[in-house]
């Protein structure tokens, strides 16, 4: 079966380079040349050339693109402060800013033809719920110790056993609950916007979908990272 025309595809052929024909390549240079994989390098090239070109001198009027930053950093903030604090959202806005930006940035070039989201692939978005996940875990030890495991316990001594395996059980489904949701709903998204560019597209047919899409792709950028959020501040809250 021939490979998606994609705009990676055609810089891939350029260079030289194996454009893999299956979702995960034969070769390790054919996996390093999967669209999730060079889409996700693509999209940090180019969070890091705007910020670069918007950011390049800090002024105390700000310009257009200067205003532009301080929303979004100032709303993350906000976002951050009401559930962990000043000092926790301190300490979490890197990530967390960092997570947001690279999941809207990824779920809207997937609207563009020729590109796809990354986050339209498990890879992905298995390998950021991981690092989530093993965060407000070590959040929950650092401020904790070993009482972390009070978090597991339940308010009752005696449905404490029961308790511990249902948390347990519902703390590992966080993984599956966090990754799949951004997964279905990105790839559920592409899968509707090709079907409709190759059936009606000359009809404009696909415009519904793609303002939807916006919305989709900003909404779950915004829950993944207020989830992961309200994790690490459920982690690092007193026990009850």
């Amino acid at each position: 079966m021939e490979h998606p025309i994609l705009f990676i595809s055609l810089v891939l052929q350029a260079l030289g380079l194996p454009v893999p024909h299956t979702v995960v390549g034969h070769s390790f240079i054919e996996q390093l040349c999967t669209p999730y994989m060079t889409y996700t390098w693509f999209v940090m090239a180019f969070l890091v050339m705007v910020s670069c070109m918007t950011l390049g001198k800090m002024e105390l009027v700000p310009g257009s693109g200067q205003n532009f930053w301080e929303v979004i950093i100032g709303g993350l903030m906000g976002m951050l402060e009401e559930n962990l604090g000043e000092k926790g959202a301190k300490m979490l806005f890197p990530m967390m800013a960092t997570f947001f930006l690279y999941i809207l940035t990824s779920n809207m070039i997937g609207l563009i033809p020729g590109f796809t989201s990354p986050t339209a692939n498990l890879n992905i978005t298995l390998a950021m719920t991981i690092v989530v996940w093993l965060t407000h875990h070590y959040l929950g030890f650092k401020y904790h110790g070993l009482h972390y495991y009070r978090h597991f316990m339940g308010p009752n001594k005696w449905l404490a056993p029961l308790m511990f395996v249902l948390e347990v059980v519902g703390n590992l489904a966080r993984l599956v609950s966090l990754s799949m949701r951004l997964f279905g709903n990105i790839f559920a998204k592409e899968v509707l916007l090709s079907v409709l560019f190759m059936l009606a597209g000359a009809f404009f047919a696909p415009l519904p979908i793609l303002m939807l899409g916006v919305l989709v792709s900003v909404i779950q950028a915004v829950v993944f990272v207020l989830l992961s959020t309200i994790y690490c501040a459920g982690s690092m809250a007193p026990a009850h």
